[in-house]
């Protein structure tokens, strides 16, 4: 992982840290609709798991069970349920205006969070391997995911939500150039 370290000098004199450009390319439009299905489908079981326990919790004759707690126990599955609709709809758009990434010559750039902003510079003479992943919902989408790694955990990179053949030609680009470089320093 790379980290930048220069600072600029502001108005004042005073050094800040030199801004980030947001990398060049966002995440196919179809990984939206991969997200809302994997939030949906995680989400959803919460839901029925919330809905078995204040069913139960209902339906128990215990005298253990105090009675404001049967009484309210099915605000469970309410809460569960509307926190559950707020990231469904709201999380998968967010992410794809966040998530972005870009392979230049020497590096590959992403950016990505959710309140906090993680920005990664892996260098690609570093890199040692690119995996290219796809799961049942990417298949379906004609999706995939490119992991790429290094020596270092931290310099770890994964770019998801890209198309089928993009994420062929950019593992294999990249390969290919770890291993030239890597040539070339030896």
């Amino acid at each position: 992982m790379t980290s930048v370290r220069r600072t600029q000098e502001t108005d004042g004199g005073t050094p800040r840290p030199p801004r980030l450009r947001p990398p060049a390319h966002r995440v196919s439009p179809r990984a939206v609709a991969h997200w809302i299905i994997e939030y949906g489908l995680v989400w959803g079981l919460g839901f029925g798991l919330a809905w078995g326990v204040a069913a139960w919790v209902e339906g128990a004759d215990w005298s253990a069970v105090p009675g404001w707690l049967s009484e309210r126990v099915w605000w469970l599955p309410i809460l569960v349920g509307a926190e559950g609709l707020l990231m469904v709809t709201v999380a998968p758009v967010w992410r794809y205006r966040v998530h972005r990434w870009e392979v230049s010559a020497d590096v590959v750039y992403t950016r990505t969070g959710w309140f906090s902003r993680e920005w990664l510079l892996v260098p690609v003479g570093r890199i040692q391997t690119v995996d290219t992943r796809q799961g049942l919902i990417e298949r379906m989408l004609g999706l995939a995911s490119i992991e790429i790694n290094t020596a270092s955990h931290a310099g770890s990179s994964r770019v998801e939500g890209l198309p089928v053949d993009v994420a062929t030609r950019l593992a294999e680009r990249l390969a290919h150039r770890a291993h030239d470089l890597r040539d070339d320093a030896t």
